[in-house]
C-alpha cells in the first residue's frame, strides 16, 4: 500500500480524475476500462491524466480505496454509540448490508476476482480500505460496550468478524452469482437475524 501511496502524485485535477475513473471503471470494468474513455469523462487530457496515475491499476486501486473507506467511514460515523447495543448493531449491519449490496461493492468485488492473477495487489487493497476497516470500526463499538456492561465479549476481534459474516448471511452468494429474489425481504431476515444471533451470543447477562 506504501508504494500505491509514493506513486501517486496529487494536483489540482487530482479529484476530478478519481471521479471520472470512477464512472468509468464502474460501467466497464477494470479490463475494459481505456484511458481514453476515463480523460474523457473526467474532462482531462491524457497527459493530465498520466501525470497523476503512470498506471491503470494505480488508478483503479486509488478508486476503490477511497471509495472503500469513504463508505466504512459512513458505515459507523451516523451512528449513536451510547445507544443499547441492539439500535448500534442494527444501524450498523443496515450500512453493512447496503454497501455489499450496492452496485459499488458488487463491482469491486468481482473486479478483484476476475483480476486477481494479473493484479494481485488489488485484493489487499480493498480488504483493507473496506471489509478490515468495518471490522476494525466495530471492533472500537464492541470493545466501548463491553466496557460499559452492555456485552460480555472475551474475544473482540473475532466477534467483530463474525458480526460481519452475519451481515452477509443469504445474501453476499446469491449476489456474486446472479440470483434474483426479494432483496428488501433478504436484507430485513438477514438484519435481524444477525443482531439476534449476536445478541443471544455476546448480550450482558443480568441478575
Amino acid at each position: 500500500m506504501a508504494e500505491v501511496q509514493t506513486a501517486i502524485r496529487k494536483g489540482r485535477k487530482f479529484d476530478q480524475v478519481l471521479a471520472g475513473a470512477r464512472t468509468v471503471f464502474l460501467r466497464d470494468g477494470f479490463e475494459g476500462a481505456s484511458v481514453d474513455d476515463i480523460a474523457r469523462e473526467a474532462g482531462v487530457s491524457k497527459a493530465t491524466l498520466y501525470s497523476y496515475f503512470p498506471d491503470k491499476r494505480l488508478l483503479f486501486m486509488e478508486v476503490a480505496r477511497r471509495e472503500c473507506a469513504r463508505q466504512a467511514d459512513e458505515a459507523l460515523e451516523v451512528l449513536d454509540l451510547t445507544a443499547p447495543p441492539e439500535v448500534v448493531l442494527r444501524g450498523a449491519a443496515e450500512r453493512i448490508v447496503a454497501f455489499i449490496s450496492s452496485e459499488f461493492g458488487q463491482r469491486v468485488f468481482r473486479i478483484c476476482v476476475a483480476e486477481g492473477d494479473r493484479f494481485p495487489q488489488l485484493g489487499p487493497v480493498f480488504y483493507r480500505s473496506g471489509p478490515l476497516l468495518v471490522r476494525e470500526r466495530l471492533a472500537d463499538y464492541l470493545r466501548q460496550a463491553a466496557g460499559r456492561g452492555q456485552l460480555a465479549i472475551d474475544d473482540i476481534g473475532l466477534a467483530a468478524e463474525q458480526f460481519a459474516q452475519l451481515c452477509k448471511a443469504g445474501i453476499h452468494d446469491r449476489m456474486i452469482c446472479g440470483v434474483e429474489g426479494d432483496d428488501s425481504a433478504a436484507a430485513r431476515r438477514t438484519i435481524d437475524g444477525a443482531v439476534a444471533m449476536f445478541m443471544a451470543r455476546y448480550g450482558a447477562r443480568r441478575a
